[in-house]
């Protein structure tokens, strides 16, 4: 395999993050673009069926993740066929899964309206946006599956250009068929659409080397590399909606606190993503060399890749919380001009200053543990810390109000960490160098072919 030096590392996180820039841009275009239309109905009834659509769509991210970690592992032993056959048993699963949400669509929104009431206006124009953005399902989750291949591979600066193809198509169309046609609500989501279903032709173009020689039916629908596949996403499923579950008991929690301080806590949330969108480049960066180390049993590229993935991670997170420390107040003020929530925001902010450091740990095993696929330890890692979060949050939230639901939220991450790092020396025990490499980088020529197209 080739050596893991820091220019590999920012090769592929560079291009992630400017990638993950580009996404809570479109949401701004979208919601710009439909305020232009003077009313307040049609901004919430976007706002609200962007949300449902996230919220699912959510989920289905053990796509892109189990995608990574099981084609990193091929690449690393020089199993070429394998690297294309997994993009193959991905892209059926997104097929299928976005069949399935198309027909459950009644029940979905009737679900989503009970749990989130608003206005008989609002849900009739995010049914109607929901209506037209559904049809984008299988794009949307065959996206994940492409994602993931292409990030195991390294070719994130191919995940650059299909989100910029996607993302610039979304807002082009929105500007046409919103402030050029009139279209409202309906030309926003069929933007969507559209822009979904390009990305999937872009994204199957980048990856059409995963398509040549060695992929046969019957290697697609093997049974055991099938199994593993199937039992790696559910377990990482089931870790996410345990992950979002407790990220909505937080937002929920924070809602009892009060009008001022829910509007404070969503703008702090501001800096928790902008957190997340920096650093996920330092934890995909870890995701594909770590399996591709653990694909060709290298024990001391293993250990080179979580080492030094993860000094950028702290290093990029240190950075953030001195950023925030320093700077978080004018951001505040940038985004209200309320005077209370500003003071109640600032109170806070101590907590979201800190966020990325006490997280970094949790985010960056998270990605070690994803390349080598362990989703059993992170399914399992993630009810633990479930469960002590919900026990802190009722510990600590009656004393201390609004700073003991931000206490809980930092033990969530350091119990994460605690729990996901107690189960790393039995990973590292498991690898052990390889008898014999495939070629003189333990990649096969196949292997090596599919990487470069």
């Amino acid at each position: 395999m080739a050596e893991i030096t820091h220019r590999r590392i920012l090769a592929i996180a560079g291009p992630i993050v400017l990638s993950n820039a580009t996404i809570p841009l479109l949401g701004a275009v979208d919601t710009a673009v439909v305020g232009q239309m003077g009313q307040a109905a049609p901004i919430g009834a976007v706002g609200m069926g962007a949300i449902i659509l996230a919220s699912v769509y959510w989920i289905f991210g053990f796509l892109r993740m189990g995608t990574t970690g099981l084609v990193a592992q091929a690449v690393g032993a020089g199993d070429g066929p394998e690297v294309g056959a997994v993009l193959v048993r991905g892209l059926a699963i997104a097929a299928a899964a976005g069949l399935g949400l198309i027909a459950l669509q009644g029940p979905l929104a009737a679900a989503a309206f009970a749990v989130a009431p608003a206005t008989p206006e609002v849900e009739a124009l995010a049914g109607d946006y929901l209506a037209i953005r559904i049809w984008g399902a299988p794009a949307t989750i065959a996206v994940y599956a492409l994602t993931g291949w292409l990030i195991a591979l390294e070719r994130t600066r191919a995940v650059l250009v299909l989100q910029l193809v996607m993302n610039g198509t979304n807002a082009a169309l929105d500007l046409l068929f919103v402030l050029g046609f009139g279209w409202g609500v309906e030309g926003v989501a069929a933007a969507t659409l559209i822009a979904e279903w390009g990305g999937v032709g872009v994204g199957l173009w980048l990856a059409r080397g995963a398509f040549g020689g060695g992929i046969t039916r019957g290697r697609i629908l093997a049974a055991a590399p099938l199994r593993r596949m199937l039992s790696v996403n559910r377990d990482i499923m089931l870790r996410t909606v345990m992950l979002q579950g407790c990220f909505t008991a937080f937002l929920f929690l924070g809602a009892g606190q009060g009008d001022v301080t829910l509007a404070a806590n969503q703008i702090l949330m501001q800096f928790v993503e902008v957190t997340a969108y920096a650093l996920d480049g330092f934890a995909f960066a870890a995701e594909a060399l770590v399996g591709q180390a653990v694909g060709a049993r290298a024990r001391g590229m293993f250990l080179r890749a979580a080492r030094m993935t993860s000094l950028w991670g702290v290093a990029g997170a240190g950075a953030l919380s001195a950023g925030y420390a320093a700077g978080g107040g004018a951001v505040i003020d940038l985004m209200t001009t309320a005077p209370a929530v500003r003071a109640e925001a600032r109170a806070f902010l101590p907590w979201a200053a800190a966020g990325p450091l006490l997280g970094i740990a949790s985010w960056m095993l998270d990605g070690i543990f994803i390349g080598a696929t362990r989703a059993r330890e992170m399914r399992n890692a993630m009810a633990v810390s479930a469960v002590v979060f919900a026990l802190s949050l009722a510990v600590l939230i009656p004393p201390l109000g609004n700073h003991g639901l931000w206490a809980g939220f930092a033990i969530l991450s350091l119990v994460r960490a605690l729990t996901l790092g107690a189960a790393l020396p039995a990973l590292m025990r498991a690898l052990s160098e390889p008898a014999v490499a495939p070629g003189p980088d333990g990649v096969s020529d196949r292997g090596k072919a599919v990487a470069r197209e």
